[in-house]
């Protein structure tokens, strides 16, 4: 491929060599709040706008619905590998990454919209529709700003204090503002008055898709890529199999990649039967109470984490601070499942669980820099690009496998999707069998158990903060030897 030289560009509005308060709560924060808020409502109710509203459940017997995520999720991991070599190959004074953010920006309102304009006309016009703009949003449209946005901390500074702050204030837009509108404002006020209303689920997803659109501009605007501004020898791009090779010999790379598939495959089979736990098992249809009430008591250490984690992460460890914390989130996971109908139980082990998700939630990105820095104090040279399409893939392919799973799960235990009265402009919600409830409760509460033990085990072999800053300082002698050793 090529060398991709981008100019003309609108210039970032950060000039400064270390990072700014401005940086932080613009560019890491309010920023990326507007992608990442449509992608969280995306992650919990787009499949609920298709198996309820458009009733898709039984379409080919059931298969539609689990073949067409996993294909997709296929599609969009082979065009992950592609936006991570086109941005290896970018070459702008906005550096590599941030170019595509501007164009994210116009792509992800318009592809967004699509989502939610199925035609109301014969199923197989309904299931091209689907599976276009599906692909049209997460294989392309979100694929440029994800691959953008995730290396943004990456690229930003050398300095890990700086990068852990960035890292903490990239988290709190996706913990804090879409987890605040997503799983209190959405569950309490939205989903009741939407209903399975077509016409409603349009509107309101048309409003949130336009203000991403502002918002990656500020994203844009108030980021900047000084790593990518030493243009020295570990900026060149090698052949992909170099990088491959790289990586994979890496053992801190290899265990990151490994506890990332573990992780993501529990909480997306969480995220995904979330809504149908809420309903038909905790809790009656959209009742607007129980799906608050999960979010609110269960998600409540997430606001107070922000403060208490990175000083302990500095003290203890990012590494030793996850372990702990997922020791916590097995703990919590169990109660749940001990009374997984009980609120005060559920809440309960919500709340302890919540608070072992905490240092996963806040350092994880720093954790990831310190194995990018590390393999290029190893090897010689950077391997962000392929680093973030593996990421990038690991989080759409087990996207796909985990819904998929989830729905052909619904078909086959027979799960009865809710009715709207034209006339009386209300919706009713079924009582699901057992072997539907059970489904949700495995999926929500009992699978997380086994994952986050696993992942314990498997961050203990993690020690590649041991020596980072020896690492980082050979790095700045070689730089500053013009490269050399």
């Amino acid at each position: 491929m090529r060398e991709i030289r981008l100019h003309k560009l609108p210039a970032t509005r950060i000039r400064t060599e270390h990072t700014t308060g401005k940086e932080k709560w613009l560019g890491y924060l309010l920023g990326p709040s507007g992608a990442l808020l449509f992608n969280a409502v995306l992650a919990t109710y787009l499949n609920v706008f298709y198996t309820d509203v458009l009733k898709l459940t039984g379409v080919w017997g059931g298969a539609f619905l689990m073949i067409f995520p996993i294909i997709s999720k296929i599609i969009d991991a082979i065009t992950n590998v592609i936006m991570g070599r086109i941005i290896d190959h970018t070459r702008s004074k906005e550096g590599k990454a941030r170019p595509w953010l501007l164009l994210s920006a116009f792509l992800m309102p318009v592809t967004g919209i699509l989502l939610f304009t199925v035609p109301r006309a014969s199923e197989t016009v309904q299931v091209i529709w689907i599976m276009v703009s599906y692909n049209l949003f997460y294989s392309i449209a979100y694929t440029i700003y994800n691959m953008s946005h995730t290396l943004m901390v990456p690229l930003s500074t050398r300095n890990t204090t700086e990068r852990g702050s960035l890292s903490v204030f990239n988290n709190i837009a996706s913990v804090m503002v879409s987890g605040i509108i997503a799983a209190l404002v959405f569950p309490m006020v939205v989903m009741p008055a939407l209903g399975v209303n077509r016409n409603l689920w349009l509107l309101t997803m048309s409003i949130l898709a336009v203000l991403i659109l502002p918002l990656t501009l500020m994203e844009y605007f108030f980021t900047k890529e000084r790593i990518t501004a030493e243009g020295d020898g570990s900026m060149e791009v090698r052949p992909i199999r170099e990088e491959l090779r790289a990586v994979l010999h890496d053992r801190y790379w290899v265990i990151l990649i490994v506890y990332l598939i573990i992780y993501t495959l529990g909480a997306n089979f969480k995220n995904a039967s979330l809504v149908y736990y809420c309903n038909y098992v905790l809790g009656t249809y959209n009742d607007g109470i129980t799906q608050t009430m999960i979010s609110v008591i269960g998600g409540l250490p997430m606001g107070i984490g922000l403060f208490a984690v990175w000083p302990l992460a500095k003290k203890f460890g990012k590494r030793n601070v996850t372990m702990a914390g997922f020791i916590l989130y097995a703990a919590g996971s169990l109660i749940c499942c001990l009374a997984p109908r009980s609120m005060a139980v559920v809440l309960t082990g919500q709340f302890i669980k919540n608070i072992g998700g905490l240092p996963s939630a806040y350092v994880f990105m720093a954790l990831f820099a310190d194995v990018l820095d590390h393999i290029e104090w190893k090897y010689g040279f950077r391997c962000d690009g392929i680093s973030t399409s593996v990421n990038t893939i690991v989080a759409t392919v087990c996207m796909g496998v985990s819904t998929g799973i989830l729905n052909l799960c619904l078909s086959l235990s027979g799960y009865a999707a809710p009715e709207y009265n034209e006339i009386t402009q209300q919706t009713t919600g079924f009582v699901q069998n057992a072997a539907t409830q059970n489904v949700f409760i495995f999926f929500f509460v009992g699978l997380e158990v086994i994952t986050a033990v696993v992942i314990a085990i498997l961050l203990k072999f993690l020690n590649v903060e041991r020596d980072i800053d020896k690492e980082q300082a050979e790095i700045k002698a070689r730089k500053e030897n013009g490269g050399k050793s």
